[in-house]
């Protein structure tokens, strides 16, 4: 009897980061998904989705299974060594995002100590808790920063992320403004602040490094030139390595001051350079956030209010 091939994604990460939503994803594209399974039952879980025949399977773990974390690599790596494709996905957000989370949902977080008269102290001592007790978790796991994420950008980007891909190394190149922060799921980072800044151009100031007023502007500068070189061949060399490391995904994060014009633009040229060779997303996290408040304003009061929801609305911690 041949052991059937099977894809399991593990879902752990922060509480309130959006866990749970990532899960319903999941489940809408065809996985079976169990929330909250004992790690310790893990491997028998597996064992017996895999003699049904199961192919795509997913499961979600977080800091309520405290005790039993500590044990929870070796048995993932064991899985791996019984050819279960495995992923394990770690959602996180800032503390300060988390905390407005739990405020507005009024939950209590499941470290949090009981009776303490400093709500908000107790909260961000749970959260520093929770962080150290998901360190190894978090290394090597594909890690998606859900700070600054509906509840639908969540989905769509879990949906891609784990999509097939022909080889076993993709990038992922994201834009940023440093004014909202660095994403935390970024591996490497570049600061392209110092270069021309299209925004003192009047005639571009309303435009993004999407389009071809502002792509003519910076391709003319040198120093634009010189950067996307840099940055390039810095990637080239070591991506060899990351792909010997058996890294599955590598997040290049490029950052300007507001993530309208140069960060995107660099964005866009890098993933032009890498995608004849690699499997390529591209993410516009500013960008984003602008057609997503675009479109909350276009909705009646009839609109969809899961699409606008934040990633952390929908998550039992």
């Amino acid at each position: 009897m041949t052991t059937a091939t099977l894809q399991l994604v593990l879902i752990t990460g922060m509480s309130g980061s959006g866990k749970s939503v990532a899960l319903h994803a999941l489940e809408d594209a065809g996985f079976y998904c169990v929330d909250n399974l004992p790690p310790e039952l893990l491997e028998a879980f597996v064992a017996v989705e895999r003699a049904h025949g199961a192919q795509q399977v997913a499961v979600a773990i977080d800091v309520r299974s405290a005790s039993s974390l500590p044990g929870l690599p070796q048995r993932l790596q064991a899985l791996r060594g019984q050819g279960v494709a495995l992923t394990v996905l770690f959602l996180d957000a800032t503390d300060d995002v988390l905390v407005r989370r739990y405020s507005e949902t009024r939950r209590l977080h499941p470290l949090s100590v009981r009776g303490s008269t400093d709500q908000r102290r107790a909260l961000l001592d749970a959260l520093h808790l929770e962080r150290e007790l998901l360190t190894e978790l978090r290394e090597g796991a594909l890690v998606i920063d859900t700070s600054q994420l509906r509840a639908a950008q969540l989905r769509s980007e879990v949906r891609a992320l784990l999509k097939p891909q022909p080889t076993t190394l993709s990038l992922v190149f994201e834009s940023f403004a440093f004014k909202r922060g660095v994403p935390l799921d970024a591996d490497f980072v570049f600061d392209v602040r110092m270069l021309p800044n299209p925004h003192y151009e009047p005639l571009l100031r309303a435009l993004t490094g999407l389009d071809a007023p502002v792509a003519a502007y910076l391709s003319a500068e040198p120093q634009v030139a010189t950067m996307l070189a840099h940055i390039g061949d810095f990637l080239q060399h070591w991506l060899p390595s990351l792909l010997r490391d058996h890294r599955s995904y590598v997040t290049v994060a490029v950052g300007c001051t507001g993530g309208q014009h140069r960060s995107v633009y660099l964005v866009e040229r890098l993933a032009e350079r890498f995608a004849a060779h690699w499997p390529v997303l591209r993410r516009h996290r500013e960008l984003d956030v602008r057609l997503t408040a675009a479109a909350s304003q276009t909705r009646t009061g009839a609109g969809n209010p899961s699409a606008s929801a934040s990633a952390g609305d929908h998550h039992a911690p």
